[in-house]
Formats: structure tokens, sequence, C-alpha cells
């Protein structure tokens, strides 16, 4: 089913994007919301638990989430052989708690040694490979493990990210959100991976929302969604 803000953008009007168009998308955000720095922690296993744990809530109850699972168990061998319930419980505040706790623990079993430092220096396939691989691990989760922990050039494709890609046609019309990985990695340059994330998720939480601010917005006159007929918001 097409989505209302993707019907603005014929399918046959389409034209894959040049990288020189997203380092204009890309300049008109930073001067919009500044030069985000990453920080990456190094803390692989972390990182993939966080995000499992931000799967359909709140960063604010993914945080209550990650807090309380540290508060109950000394280290990650103690949640992975805790009984699931008690995995739940410490979990709760995050949400799908039924859900999430036996995926945490069934991800923990799968690596060995509970250890991942091996990632960072491995082929990128392969890394994307082995995480995606992890049971109920998807593109964005494997992405945000490699973005950052390490700083690797990945983009995640959240529901902002894929929204505000849709209308400015960094992808085609109708595109799965593998799809639109590929395209918007291949689109932008590996340097620039996370500022242009971050940023996306910044300007998708302020301004290009479901209902947009189009008025407000200074992507307008780039935005094939934001020229479109009703969209003076």
């Amino acid at each position: 089913m097409t989505q209302g803000w993707q019907a603005k953008v014929p399918k046959a009007d389409w034209k894959r994007p040049s990288r020189a168009r997203a380092r204009k998308i890309r300049d008109r955000l930073r001067e919009m919301y500044g030069r985000p720095v990453n920080l990456p922690h190094r803390q692989p296993v972390d990182e993939l638990v966080r995000t499992i744990l931000s799967q359909a809530t709140s960063d604010s109850n993914r945080d209550r989430a990650f807090a309380g699972l540290r508060e109950r168990f000394d280290d990650w061998e103690s949640v992975r052989d805790a009984p699931v319930d008690e995995v739940e419980v410490a979990i709760r505040p995050g949400g799908l708690s039924r859900q999430k706790a036996p995926r945490i623990q069934a991800v923990l079993r799968e690596i060995e040694d509970l250890d991942l430092g091996w990632l960072e220096n491995a082929d990128r396939i392969e890394a994307m490979e082995f995480l995606t691989g992890l049971p109920g691990v998807g593109r964005k989760t494997a992405a945000c493990v490699q973005v950052f922990t390490w700083n690797r050039p990945e983009i995640p494709v959240d529901v902002h990210v894929f929204r505000i890609g849709g209308r400015l046609g960094l992808f085609r019309p109708n595109a799965s959100f593998e799809e639109a990985h590929d395209e918007v990695l291949a689109l932008v340059d590996p340097e620039d991976s996370y500022e242009f994330h971050m940023n996306l998720i910044r300007h998708g939480r302020t301004l290009c929302r479901p209902q947009p601010s189009c008025q407000s917005c200074a992507l307008r006159r780039m935005c094939p969604y934001g020229r479109g007929p009703g969209s003076n918001r």
C-alpha cells in the first residue's frame, strides 16, 4: 500500500540522486542542527542489547530498561543465564518485556564468550551478516552496533530516516527498508554517515514529522514532497 508521503514522488519520475545532492542535504541539515560528533564507546554487547530494547519504544524508556538490567544483574553472563521472568521484570519499564526478554537471552547465547570485539576489524559484509544472523536482529540494529560502537560507516534506517529519505527522493517510492539502507549508504560519503543519520533523526522529530511543518523547513526547495501540492503546512 502506498503511503501518502510517498505518493507525491511518482515511481516513474524517480532517479537515483547524486552524492553531490546528498552533500547539499547534509550541509543544509548542518546549518539547522549543527554537526554532531560520534563518541564510540567500544561496548558492542551493550549496544546490541540497548538497540533491542529501543525497538517500538522511546529513548527514555529504552534507557530505563537498560538501567534496570545493569542494576539487577552483574554482567551479561548473568542476564543470559537468568530465569527469563527475572529479565522481563528488569526491562519492564521499556515496554514489550515479554517479547524482548527471551530475544535478548537468545542473542546472548549465540555470542561466543560474549565477545564481539572481533567485529571492529572484520570485513563489513562479514560483520553485518553475523549480526543480522542473530535471533531477531535486523539491518537497523546491526548498523547501530557498527556506528555507535566503533564509528564504522553505516546509516541505520529507522522510521525517521525512512520517512525523510522517501520525501527527499533518496530512494525509490515503495522501497523496502532493506533497499533504503543500501541506497542511502551508497549515496552518503562514509565520513558523513553518522552526521547524516543523526541529523535526519533530529529533523524527523522536530519538523519532518508524519504531519510535517514544510513552511518552516530549510530543505523545502530541494524536497519533492515539500514542493508538492498540499504541502503548505
